[in-house]
């Protein structure tokens, strides 16, 4: 009787050992996060050729927009080869 007790007795304060062990850890207390990665050179040429297409759409007129077609990515498609060098559009 007196082992089924203490058997009793030790389940019933399990939880209360994991509880604490449980605990979250505080918000500030996680890990920093990583320095963000250099884009790569292909990276970089893309995003300059969109900023000189960007520049270029919003330079047109809207009846000069139409006739390069009527939205950004048409545009953008056609842009973007001509600058890779690729000008079959």
């Amino acid at each position: 009787m007196l082992r089924a007790s203490l058997v009793a007795l030790s389940l019933a304060a399990a939880p209360a050992a994991l509880a604490k062990d449980a605990t979250p850890a505080a918000p500030g207390a996680s890990a920093p996060a990583p320095a963000p990665k250099a884009p790569s050179s292909g990276q970089a040429a893309a995003r300059e050729r969109q900023k000189t297409c960007g520049a270029e759409w919003r330079g047109l007129t809207d009846a000069q927009k139409a006739s390069q077609g009527p939205k950004w990515p048409q545009f953008w498609s056609k842009c973007n080869k001509r600058l890779k060098g690729n000008d079959k559009a």
